[in-house]
């Protein structure tokens, strides 16, 4: 490991704002469960998560935007969470945190209904058939979101792949669930609404995708 991901690790480890319990910690008795709101944030402001927040940008730019609501991003990788974890820092954000932890383990990490809505930000799409199980929105994943959720909560999903919007768009039409917006070109379908939250950031993956002449799309949704 490289003396520059030593560092970060040190820093992230001196960091209140983020949380990174061991798999024997979030598995057995994990201490945050059902207590982030209280114990965390120390605020009842809603409580939004960010699934796959790599460096954070999602996560940190809506905090900004929405100072009234709690903001956490969770990522499997230190190294990632750094970036997004200095910046709050820096700004004196107190309503961003970060988790460090695998998806999976999400039912193990929040109670039911503790989460008022996620958001997953340019996800990898896990195209070939055998690999779907991964797909962080395949009905598996949708099950442990909706029980996280709280009744009428929300999730968003913006994305770079045409096809990773159409599979959740079928699932959401075969299952009855209230897609409530869906966007194949952001910015050019949003372009009249500069203010929508679509807009709120430009991560890094999708700068990276625009470069490359993809479009970038949008689904909100709430469960039936």
């Amino acid at each position: 490991m490289g003396k520059g991901k030593l560092a970060k690790f040190a820093e992230l480890d001196a960091m209140t704002h983020v949380v990174q319990p061991s798999k024997d910690e979030i598995l057995q008795h994990f201490r945050l469960r059902g207590a982030w709101k209280a114990d965390f944030f120390k605020s009842e402001r809603p409580l939004v998560v960010e699934l796959g927040c790599g460096r954070g940008e999602y996560t940190v730019a809506l905090a900004r935007r929405e100072p009234g609501t709690n903001y956490l991003g969770i990522d499997v990788k230190g190294a990632r969470i750094w970036k997004g974890a200095k910046e709050a820092l820096a700004d004196g954000l107190d309503n961003v945190g970060f988790l460090r932890t695998r998806i999976e383990w999400l039912e193990q990490a929040f109670a039911p209904g503790e989460i008022d809505e996620i958001w997953i930000t340019f996800p990898d799409p896990q195209i070939k058939y055998q690999r779907a199980k991964h797909r962080m929105v395949n009905p598996e994943f949708l099950t442990r979101y909706r029980r996280l959720l709280k009744p009428g909560g929300l999730l968003h999903l913006k994305t770079d792949s045409e096809f990773l919007h159409g599979y959740l768009h079928g699932i959401l039409e075969l299952q009855g669930h209230e897609v409530l917006e869906s966007y194949h070109d952001v910015y050019r379908q949003l372009e009249p609404y500069p203010d929508h939250v679509a807009f709120a950031c430009q991560t890094y993956y999708e700068r990276f995708f625009m470069d490359k002449g993809k479009t970038i799309t949008y689904l909100k949704f709430r469960f039936a």
